[in-house]
């Protein structure tokens, strides 16, 4: 496959990483099959016009082609450098996809919106957008593809595990055995020496120093969880702790709101519980539970983990069902608790359910729902 040079826009790419948009000129790989030559033209037009350098890799006609040939052709501009990014378009967009994705140094997406373009750069750094010509019409082509360009990586969490997946790339990541915590024996000790540490620094006796009583108000979490509770009862609650400077208010979903605006101007947090309080919902549940009470006003989620899955020793299952609430809270820049339900565990389950925990990186454990 012999690609053309580069045509449109002058100027140089800028690398990837950089801050991207519609207004910087890059170099850019396009391909297509016999499929997606209509709109492979049309989008030529509209990278020129945009100020782009377009590298065509063919197809050049309407006659029957193979489109993991034109994938192969893109993929590897992209991942000698020659080109920022790769567009290929075929039928539907999954098999130029799955063809550019074996070449080494190519993490290819294929898109069927902007919302989905965007999340491919932000959250995969993706090079090689793929599309589809049956399912995509040429204006929404357009859309995606400046959607793409002017997206970038740049959260620290989301280039982790871009780094993460080059590392299966090269071969040098290992999947933790049975699905579990895969913490290191490095990390294991390090945890207890710093237990160690903590409990040297109690006093004789394992007496605690006193904690004047304005400092110790600002430790409680004033809460709220009963089922009959009104919303008399929230205002009641939520003015106690403004009275007495309480570090929180913790409520259930459907009060977080009116928790917030009682609350607003003052230090008190407002704290939601999450799957409570039997944690047997599932993961994407309790994300949408999580994101819907943090935009009403929750700084804090406290989620009850799933008891069953935990003692059933499906950690992969614990895991997933953690970290769905933690990228909630993270996205909204919210605390993240998990709550273990000890009563319910044995000690090996209570450090597995903890390891677990930091693995999918929430802020906090807790014993119990209390119920």
């Amino acid at each position: 496959m012999v690609c053309c040079p580069f045509g449109g826009g002058g100027g140089e790419g800028t690398r990837r990483g950089g801050n991207p948009g519609m207004s910087t000129s890059y170099k850019i790989a396009i391909g297509a099959d016999h499929g997606g030559y209509e709109l492979k033209q049309q989008l030529l037009r509209h990278l020129t016009t945009g100020g782009h350098r377009v590298r065509d890799c063919g197809t050049h006609s309407k006659e029957p082609g193979d489109y993991p040939r034109f994938a192969l052709a893109v993929a590897r501009l992209v991942a000698a450098g020659e080109c920022d990014f790769g567009i290929v378009v075929d039928g539907a967009g999954i098999g130029s996809a799955m063809a550019a994705n074996k070449v080494k140094g190519v993490l290819a997406a294929a898109c069927y919106n902007e919302a989905l373009a965007r999340n491919s750069r932000e959250h995969n750094d993706a090079n090689v957008l793929t599309l589809g010509s049956g399912q995509t019409s040429a204006d929404a082509a357009a859309a995606i593809v400046d959607a793409f360009l002017a997206a970038s990586c740049t959260a620290e969490r989301h280039r982790k595990r871009v780094d993460m997946i080059r590392d299966i790339e090269r071969g040098s990541m290992s999947s933790p055995s049975g699905g579990g915590p895969g913490l290191s024996a490095e990390d294991i000790a390090r945890i207890a020496d710093r237990v160690k540490q903590l409990l040297e620094q109690q006093p004789p006796g394992g007496a605690h120093a006193p904690i004047p009583v304005e400092r110790l108000a600002a430790l409680i979490d004033h809460t709220l969880l009963k089922p009959e509770a009104t919303p008399a009862d929230i205002e009641r609650l939520c003015d106690e702790a403004r009275r007495h400077r309480f570090f929180s208010v913790c409520v259930n979903p459907s009060y977080v709101k009116q928790a917030a605006a009682l609350l607003r101007g003052s230090p008190v947090k407002v704290c939601c519980v999450v799957g409570f309080p039997l944690g047997a919902q599932p993961p994407e549940s309790k994300a949408l539970e999580a994101r819907r009470a943090i935009r009403e006003g929750a700084r804090e989620i406290d989620m009850v983990v799933n008891i069953g899955a935990l003692k059933g020793r499906d950690d992969a299952a614990v895991l997933k069902d953690i970290r769905a609430v933690v990228e909630a809270c993270k996205d909204g820049r919210a605390a993240s608790k998990v709550i273990l339900e000890t009563a319910l565990l044995t000690d090996e389950e209570k450090v597995r359910a903890c390891e677990i925990s930091m693995k999918a990186g929430a802020d906090f454990v807790k014993t119990s729902t209390g119920f």
